[in-house]
């Protein structure tokens, strides 16, 4: 849903940039999709009002 790697997320993660994993069993874990979306709109909200180059240009 991010495109961005583990060790991407995992230092998010450890700087609380990034919702909290859920332990799934041995040496795995998932995250809520509920709370990834929210991590994912609120990027979009921060971003700079004018950031729509990418639309434009496409």
């Amino acid at each position: 849903m991010t495109s961005l790697s583990r060790t991407a997320i995992n230092v998010a993660r450890a700087d609380g940039r990034f919702p909290a994993a859920v332990p799934l069993g041995d040496k795995r874990i998932g995250f809520v999709k509920s709370e990834v979306e929210e991590w994912i709109a609120a990027r979009i909200a921060a971003r700079p009002a004018n950031d729509n180059s990418r639309a434009q240009a496409a």
